[in-house]
């Protein structure tokens, strides 16, 4: 006998009075006087089963041993379920499968878990299991998604012209900001491979070799210190084309979105076009350039209505070089002591030496006393009434205001934005805003270490107009670089490269690399460049976390990986990384060192 002749998800009223055989997982079992209702679970969905003890092929001792997660085999007549039973939350929630036979393929150890509900068991358990925690039907969705999404990246990049072309794992170091994964060769004892960061120099090379439209779903590396949601392991579509002009790179991302969003997530209300705003612009306006624009409540810069005023705060700031910021909170003017004492604390642990806030009276007109501050003792109601106009604030409005050096202003309040927005709903969970982030610095100055570090990478071009700055003001140097942002979240990240060695050396050397640096590190790379490189570009979506936007049940990124890393990159399933035995070592011609 065959396993199954249909999956248990598709099971539907059109298959009523067929005999069909299911093969699956117990899911759940319910005991209703003599009946036995279970529901069966493969890959594809859940069905009711009914077990009646009247059938006289039923081993109803078996059938009494039944557990969740048993691995069973049902044969059985399709029957609609009887008025008043009907699930609508369920595909199959019309019909139900009357049992004629059951047989056990293979029991099941009670789980460390329910796999029908998951979600209060600490997650280092379920990725120690993560075999059962993927039999959850959520999980599978994840991961069908994921299937579907790269399936239609890699259709849409064949009509382009792409071709796929896969990339060495094995590499050499050439650390790009973060720390390699270092792999000791056997056969070259003292000598090491490293896992790629990303295919950077290998997709560049590509370029020169005459392959004009490239891409790869490709596996990235990073020994990294792991903050939120990142894992040492990723996967990102790497795409590099020739020939191209920064907006010939934006609008093609911005078209294979718009198509997987239209042909895969429709429900989704998208930005279309996409905005291109500037990385400065980003800054002065939300404070951070990874900007969430589902909503307003933009940073307004208020040094200018407030040079003059005659409070030592703004003047000291102003006078030092920094600045006076503000965002106006939508109905927040009667927020109590306490609820203004937790966003100052908030602010303060971001950075901020405090946080001057301004209630907009509702009822200020009828009352005479339009706003309540501390500012009231320093200020007259005109110039509140200035920083009231400036900031567009409204009558039950509260102004937060922050003064500072510029970074820190930008960052505080960015922050700030995003905590209103969780705090007062300011977002429909339904759209996806996606924006590019353009004109970003080329270099941005490293203070702890007193030298200039790549604010994307050392590969990417200035614009031709900044280039004469690089001798003299490397850090008024804008660059080809571009982020595409969605819902305050980075998902890709791209640039148009340097192709021509000299500019690439003049660049390294201002990134502090000596002439012997340039060429252990990227020799291949510059000397490539020597044999008429042509000018290219590209951008890397991370697919890890565009799949987690997408999904309705995801969590983190860790939702929609199927063996992801903890935050702390270890792996409770295999119990990596772990100890190597000494022969090993030694074959390798290493020793661990103590601390």
């Amino acid at each position: 006998m065959e396993f199954r002749t249909l999956y248990c998800g598709d099971v539907r009223v059109e298959h009523v009075g067929q005999e069909i055989t299911l093969a699956g997982w117990l899911h759940r079992r319910r005991d209703h006087g003599g009946l036995v209702f279970i529901d069966l679970r493969d890959s594809r969905g859940i069905v009711q089963v009914v077990i009646n003890p009247t059938e006289p092929d039923l081993d109803l001792d078996t059938v009494q041993e039944f557990r969740n997660e048993w691995l069973i085999q049902v044969t059985g007549t399709v029957s609609e379920r009887p008025e008043g039973t009907v699930n609508m939350n369920l595909p199959t929630g019309q019909t139900e499968v009357l049992a004629s036979s059951v047989n056990v393929i293979n029991p099941s150890n009670t789980p460390p878990f329910n796999v029908n509900d998951s979600s209060n068991v600490d997650e280092s358990l379920r990725m120690k299991y993560r075999y059962l925690d993927l039999r959850r039907p959520n999980l599978q969705e994840n991961l069908w998604l994921r299937h579907r999404v790269v399936k239609h990246i890699r259709d849409f990049l064949d009509d382009k012209g792409f071709i796929e072309i896969e990339t060495p794992i094995l590499i050499k170091s050439t650390p790009e900001g973060a720390r390699d994964y270092l792999v000791p060769s056997r056969v070259h004892r003292g000598q090491f491979y490293a896992l790629p960061q990303s295919p950077q120099q290998l997709k560049q090379l590509l370029m020169v070799s005459g392959f004009d439209k490239y891409f790869q779903i490709a596996r990235c590396f990073r020994d990294e210190d792991l903050r939120a949601d990142r894992q040492p392991e990723f996967t990102q579509l790497d795409l590099e084309m020739s020939f191209v002009t920064e907006r010939d790179v934006l609008n093609l991302t911005e078209d294979l979105y718009l198509d997987i969003m239209a042909k895969l997530a429709p429900e989704f209300s998208v930005t279309n076009p996409m905005p291109r705003i500037k990385y400065q612009d980003a800054m002065d306006r939300y404070g951070t350039d990874k900007p969430d624009i589902r909503f307003a409540l933009e940073l307004k810069n208020l040094s200018a209505e407030v040079q003059d005023f005659d409070f030592t705060v703004f003047k000291d700031t102003l006078a030092a070089g920094g600045c006076v910021k503000a965002i106006s909170a939508p109905g927040c003017s009667s927020y109590s002591r306490k609820q203004m004492a937790g966003l100052t604390e908030f602010a303060v642990s971001r950075g901020a030496s405090g946080l001057i806030t301004i209630a907009v009276d509702e009822d200020g007109e009828q009352s005479g006393n339009s706003y309540r501050s501390v500012l009231s003792k320093y200020l007259s109601d005109a110039e509140m009434h200035l920083i009231a106009k400036a900031t567009d604030a409204s009558p039950g409005d509260l102004i937060l205001i922050v003064a500072g050096k510029p970074k820190i202003v930008n960052a505080v309040l960015g922050d700030l934005r995003l905590e209103l927005r969780d705090r007062l709903n300011l977002v429909d969970q339904d759209t996806l805003a996606f924006c590019f982030i353009t004109d970003f610095p080329l270099f941005d100055w490293n203070e702890e270490k007193q030298r200039w570090d790549s604010s994307h990478h050392p590969f990417t071009s200035p614009t031709e107009e900044d280039e004469q700055y690089l001798d003299t003001d490397p850090g008024r140097v804008i660059s080809k670089a571009y982020d595409l942002v969605c819902n305050g979240s980075e998902l890709a990240s791209g640039s148009i490269r340097i192709h021509r060695r000299a500019l690439q050396e003049k660049v390294l050397a201002i990134l502090g690399y000596t002439s012997s640096e340039m060429l252990e590190r990227f020799n291949q790379l510059l000397e490539a460049f020597d044999y008429g490189a042509p000018p290219h570009g590209g951008i890397a979506p991370g697919i890890d976390r565009f799949i987690a936007l997408l999904s309705r049940n995801a969590t983190s990124i860790r939702d929609v990986i199927a063996f992801p890393k903890t935050q702390a990159a270890t792996d409770p399933l295999f119990g990596s990384p772990d100890e190597v035995s000494t022969e090993q070592l030694r074959d390798l011609g290493l020793r661990i060192v103590p601390e």
